[in-house]
């Protein structure tokens, strides 16, 4: 008797400022999943990243779907010869509802973009995304952090322990950066400075992005901003509701492009061009 090949689904979820590659099973649990700097060279991120997922997937191997999604989805559906192309609110909303098949809203917040989806009946009903600027996202803590002198998880476990969080104005960087800088000089504890940002970050998300959406439970918190222990407090403080956050929430654009593929593509081998596909000089 021969035995039959595992098959695995690839979701590829590509943005300006990272690069996300997963890898499913049949019985859809990840088998592989990474996110690295797309760094302005898309078609690098992906080369590395494929030769990465390569190495954690058995050799006996088929691929059966592969599904891209992202603002460099077009590009990427080209270079690996994707079977099925999707929009990353579609991508975000099926991720979210195989985590929690009753959700009604999802707070997807990433390095460039932030979304409000709102779900009903499993069906997306609605949808609100940032503006240009980026003083919502996860480049702007990026940003600040780095002028802060800390890394994104000791801003993180700082702003849990903040007691009088200060006010920050966080409609653009340059206000954000003015208030801070005041704050400090002024003796402010720098646990209640981040933690002022964690929650003029969310106020702005509300202002610009919710609008005046609703904002029901169960609701799930994705993109890998919801790492940060200072936004969760802040969107649960600031909408009194609970947020459910995947165990890999800077991924579900890419599990649910590999969900899809796997829903989707029509009987047939696959169009993939194969974990060798790329090659930048």
């Amino acid at each position: 008797m021969i035995e039959k090949c595992p098959v695995y689904y690839i979701g590829v979820d590509i943005g300006s400022v990272s690069t996300k590659l997963v890898v499913l099973n049949e019985s859809k649990s990840i088998v592989s999943g990474l996110c690295l700097p797309t760094a302005g060279n898309p078609s690098r991120a992906l080369e590395t990243g494929l030769l990465k997922i390569q190495s954690d997937i058995e050799s006996s191997r088929e691929i059966g779907a592969v599904c891209v999604t992202g603002s460099g989805r077009k590009l990427a559906g080209e270079l690996l010869g994707a079977d099925i192309v999707k929009n990353e609110i579609t991508c975000q909303a099926v991720s979210a509802i195989s985590l929690e098949p009753k959700v009604q809203t999802i707070i997807e917040i990433g390095g460039q973009d932030s979304k409000l989806i709102v779900i009903r009946n499993r069906l997306v009903v609605d949808f609100g995304m940032n503006t240009v600027c980026a003083a919502g996202t996860g480049s702007f803590l990026d940003h600040q952090a780095l002028r802060l002198g800390l890394s994104l998880d000791e801003m993180s476990a700082l702003a849990e322990k903040s007691q009088n969080p200060v006010t920050i104005n966080a409609t653009c960087t340059v206000f954000a950066e003015s208030d801070m800088i005041t704050h400090q000089q002024t003796g402010s504890g720098v646990e209640d400075v981040v933690y002022g940002l964690c929650k003029a970050l969310v106020a702005n998300f509300r202002r610009s992005v919710v609008q005046s959406r609703p904002i029901v439970s169960p609701a799930v918190f994705q993109g890998g901003v919801a790492f940060n222990m200072g936004i969760r407090r802040a969107f649960q403080e600031e909408l009194g509701i609970n947020l459910i956050v995947p165990e890999r929430p800077e991924l579900t654009g890419a599990i649910g492009a590999a969900l899809l593929g796997m829903a989707e593509k029509p009987p047939g081998k696959s169009c993939f061009k194969g974990f060798s596909c790329i090659s930048v000089k």
